[in-house]
């Protein structure tokens, strides 16, 4: 453990606690020096005898988890836990009895030691990761939030001021490739598997259709793609392992340059020339390949955060609360979650006050 640091009142310092569905996630940042410690526990191996997440399984593994891990953050950063400024914890959206476990926790601590405690919303939370890394843009930039429950472009005009530019209309472009994955008889979690198993896929060998394409506008909608692999790999030798590659890279390839396709448009309606690309699906290397080549064709660039940020993290949450933290924007003693919850309920700081 690191020597214990001296208290900076002019320097916030916010623990961020992620228990939105699967993944316990803690981390420590402040004002000055940026994320000082974080540490993830997912839950995958408790999941995947039952080939996706089972809600009471998740909250009761928060439990056991959660307080260990902020401990853990903490030491590792050599902080106390009275030096703290805030708390901020996902309040949705998300499971609601996950929520509920990281909501209670960081109240309790908030509560005990006299600090606010912020209520974050999770896809905030994903829109500000890339400010994590060391370049990132600042307000205004589009971005492509992709993950298994959302696939969204968003233009972000300020903290807390969003212009919802598309939305899928079905399926999100994470669930697909878990759907897809598990059609193709690959283990849980899908997304994964099937990227890597692209990756000895043949290109063009199987060619799906990029939903949406063929006419205006950036909404997204992948459940038909689903279909359409479907229906090839039941006319295919199944025990083949070369053809269930190439029907991954073709899936793959379809999603990807369908996302591609709307970025450009999107990039083309607003002016910007700046992409952020965050959630889940944001860590597969051929969506950020295929977005870092348009970016460079329109004189743009693309902001990805690390592949261990782009899944869900208390380091994001820990960011959001310190920009709302730093503008004002506390909330009340009550613990209150919202397992639904839009993004365009979201306002700025100044706006909510």
């Amino acid at each position: 453990m690191s020597e214990r640091k001296t208290p900076d009142p002019g320097n916030p310092l916010v623990l961020g606690i992620e228990t939105s569905c699967d993944e316990t996630g803690v981390a420590l940042i402040d004002g000055r020096n940026g994320l000082l410690a974080h540490a993830l526990h997912s839950q995958i191996a408790l999941h995947a005898d039952y080939g996706g997440v089972v809600p009471e399984l998740a909250s009761r593994d928060h439990v056991r988890k959660l307080l260990p891990l902020v401990h853990a953050v903490l030491d590792e950063a050599g902080v106390d836990a009275g030096q703290l400024s805030a708390v901020a914890y996902t309040a949705g959206p998300g499971l609601v009895g996950a929520l509920l476990v990281g909501a209670a926790t960081a109240r309790a601590f908030a509560f005990g030691l006299g600090i606010p405690a912020i209520g974050v919303h999770h896809m905030e939370g994903h829109l500000l990761a890339p400010a994590l890394e060391a370049e990132h843009p600042e307000p205004p930039y589009v971005a492509l939030l992709v993950s298994g429950g959302h696939s969204m472009l968003i233009e972000v005009r300020a903290l807390g001021d969003y212009h919802l530019l598309g939305e899928t209309l079905d399926d999100a472009a994470g669930e697909a490739f878990d759907k897809t994955a598990k059609l193709l008889g690959l283990p849980y979690p899908g997304g994964p598997h099937l990227a890597k198993l692209a990756e000895t896929g043949r290109p063009g060998r199987f060619r799906f259709s990029r939903p949406m394409t063929d006419r205006p506008g950036l909404d997204f909608s992948f459940s038909g793609l689903k279909t359409q692999v479907l229906l090839a790999w039941q006319k295919q030798d199944q025990q083949d392992g070369q053809v269930r590659a190439d029907i991954a890279r073709g899936f793959e390839d379809a999603v990807v340059e369908t996302l591609a396709i709307k970025c450009g448009r999107a990039l083309d309606a607003t002016g910007s020339k700046a992409l952020v690309v965050a959630g889940g699906v944001g860590a597969n290397r051929r969506l950020r390949a295929q977005l870092a080549e348009l970016a460079a064709s329109c004189g743009a660039r693309v902001y990805f955060p690390r592949p261990a940020f782009c899944t869900d993290n208390g380091a994001m949450i820990a960011l959001a609360g310190l920009r709302r933290f730093q503008a004002g924007d506390l909330a009340g003693v009550d613990i209150g979650v919202r397992p639904r919850w839009p993004l365009s309920e979201l306002r700025p700081p100044a706006a909510a006050a």
